[in-house]
């Protein structure tokens, strides 16, 4: 009996809804779940039968971000970077067209909350913690959050959430404009699905070109910046601050940067 895949895909009543299914892991996103959510996602982008996006995870937890082990371990991907599970996720849903709504309970950690980024509504469980933790593991933010995050948050906000990479809890994200609305998170994922198909009943013309106005024209930069975020975020994976984070994460002891 195969297991049940890490990333779920369902689509009823105009909505493709992709869940993340590993919950004994905390959700962390392995390769073969960045592909499965790239798959889906650029087949709703094209499917007339789609007319609306929608991420969740389990009440107790969205995703710790992504898998350490699966991309310290995994040997390098053959092939152009375009064709690389991660980097066509990043892709499609910073150039989807129809709307996406988010549905956050838990931990939100590194892509748990940079890809809310690039989701249209996004309604939090009041347990939500959101961490962008890239400084704290030498390495730098990703999804195009450098560019995204100041423009939402201000600079000031966005400084102190991706240079101190500490966490902010749901009513922080309501206060600085990342999320929609806080509440129980057994009711999230059910609100998020209402809003969902709210949308999906909506003229779908007008759905993408409001969006896409909204937008103003910003997908080339957010592309170019995703591009200069990934190619610095490849090299210092591998240098000496974000293996003294890793060992440390793996010894379960505070990294000392001192000496880097």
């Amino acid at each position: 009996e195969l297991p049940p895949p890490m990333a779920l895909t369902h689509v009823e009543a105009g909505v493709m809804t992709l869940t993340f299914n590993r919950v004994d892991k905390k959700n962390s996103i392995t390769r073969a779940m960045y592909a499965a959510l790239a798959d889906g996602l650029e087949r709703a982008a094209q499917d007339a039968a789609v007319r609306v996006a929608l991420i969740q995870g389990d009440a107790t937890v969205f995703s710790a971000g992504n898998d350490i082990g699966d991309f310290q371990n995994a040997p390098a991907d053959p092939g152009p970077r375009e064709q690389q599970p991660v980097w066509r996720f990043l892709r499609a849903i910073a150039t989807f067209p129809k709307p996406i709504v988010a549905a956050v309970c838990g931990p939100a950690v590194g892509v748990g909350t940079t890809l809310l980024l690039h989701c249209d509504l996004v309604y939090a469980g009041d347990n939500a913690a959101f961490a962008l933790p890239f400084v704290n593991l030498g390495l730098v933010p990703e999804a195009g959050s450098s560019l995204l995050l100041p423009q939402m948050l201000g600079y000031h906000r966005a400084a102190e959430a991706l240079l101190l990479g500490e966490p902010f809890m749901a009513e922080a994200a309501l206060e600085v404009g990342l999320v929609n609305r806080v509440l129980p998170p057994t009711e999230c994922n059910a609100a998020a699905q209402q809003q969902a198909r709210k949308l999906a009943a909506k003229p779908l013309a007008s759905l993408i070109e409001t969006k896409r106005l909204m937008k103003g024209g910003q997908q080339a930069a957010v592309l170019a910046r995703m591009d200069e975020e990934g190619q610095l975020f490849g090299r210092m994976l591998h240098e000496p601050a974000a293996r003294e984070a890793f060992a440390a994460f793996a010894e379960r002891r505070k990294p000392d940067f001192s000496k880097i």
